[in-house]
């Protein structure tokens, strides 16, 4: 079992679905077993790949992608995702190649906010939206 497949097919469904897939998911679309799938996920955790929650299965995090709801959420072409922080909400679109709308909130004052990121060449643009915007939508 490759667990660079592991690891496409992981990043594949949460691109596609904005969420994480289940261990049979994984091994459905790769055409393997879910324990071999397991195993695998044990050593992308132990690379530093996947943060797993404490069943050993469940993805918590795919970086920049998270597998739980967190006050990161990016939308991209009308899809939600979840990032881990705000460095990651600014990595969705990156990885992604598509601009996106990230709705969070300063951790300082509590206040919502909302930003819009345009790519570039080699760049992101980033654009404060109106605070009115800073609703998460979908």
């Amino acid at each position: 079992m490759q667990d660079t497949q592991i690891k496409v097919a992981i990043y594949k469904h949460f691109a596609e679905t904005g969420r994480a897939p289940s261990a049979s998911m994984v091994a459905r679309l790769i055409g393997s077993d879910t324990q071999s799938v397991r195993q695998g996920y044990a050593r992308l955790r132990a690379q530093r790949v996947l943060v797993l929650q404490s069943d050993g299965e469940s993805i918590r995090m795919a970086p920049p992608f998270s597998g739980v709801a967190t006050q990161h959420v990016v939308s991209v072409t009308g899809k939600r995702y979840f990032a881990n922080c705000a460095w990651d909400a600014l990595g969705i679109p990156a990885a992604l190649h598509r601009p996106a709308v990230v709705y969070s909130r300063c951790e300082h004052s509590g206040e919502p906010c909302a930003y819009r990121l345009v790519l570039r060449s080699r760049a992101i643009d980033l654009v404060s939206l109106p605070s009115s915007s800073s609703k998460v939508v979908g």
